[in-house]
């Protein structure tokens, strides 16, 4: 059997009809199966084979299932609404928002709510925009189509954000690379804002990449 065969055999359509007897351990292995493979295509730099592959992933029930589960059961602000009011979903609704997901390239964004939090130390307050239950679900099947494109072309040096790596590890990191001999430590002191508005390469990759605009235009549409 080809791998494209084999691939359609591992994400095919299964009912689900029951939200406390889905098998959770072989949803994992088909997200994982199909993650991996995009890592590998994304280290051949073969494109084509990766946006195919993505397509597939957010199209499978085992994605969109395990996206739902994370935002609706797993994540901190699970019981956090948006400008819809939604903070506690229950089974078949969980269930409903699984098959919402299928049609995501009609999904359009609502507006996040704005609270303002206070910051650590401080009296002042920052923002913090909530998306609605169904757009977070949304963000959380495409970040699994994208992670891992994106884990094969990040430099290894490289710990903000990623998945298995914490502030620990690039501490670690940094006091095996200065313990042997003294170092000099430049501090930058970059504004958030500075950044977000420059156009680093990644961020030219991804305007300029039309191979797959589902993704694209999300992303352009949360900005």
């Amino acid at each position: 059997m080809s791998h494209r065969k084999e691939t359609e055999a591992m994400v095919a359509e299964q009912p689900i009809e029951d939200w406390a007897h889905i098998p959770w351990r072989k949803l994992e292995r088909t997200v994982y199966r199909l993650q991996k493979r995009i890592y590998q295509a994304s280290l051949r730099g073969n494109e084509k084979a990766v946006h195919n592959l993505q397509r597939l992933l957010m199209k499978s029930k085992a994605a969109r299932t395990l996206a739902v589960r994370r935002v609706t059961q797993e994540n901190q602000g699970k019981r956090t609404a948006g400008v819809d009011g939604v903070k506690s979903v229950k089974p078949a609704q969980r269930l409903a928002l699984v098959q919402h997901l299928r049609h995501h390239t009609r999904i359009k964004p609502q507006p996040t709510r704005r609270v303002w939090i206070p910051k650590p130390g401080k009296a002042e307050k920052r923002p913090l925009g909530i998306p609605t239950m169904l757009d977070r679900a949304h963000q959380c099947l495409v970040k699994l189509a994208l992670e891992p494109e994106w884990e094969a072309r990040f430099e290894a040096v490289s710990y903000g954000f990623r998945p298995g790596r914490s502030a620990q590890d690039a501490i670690q990191a940094i006091f095996i690379y200065i313990c042997k001999q003294p170092k000099y430590v430049s501090r930058d002191e970059a504004r958030h804002q500075s950044l977000a508005q420059s156009r680093s390469p990644g961020r030219q990759r991804v305007r300029a990449n039309d191979g797959w605009n589902p993704a694209r235009r999300l992303m352009q549409s949360f900005a």
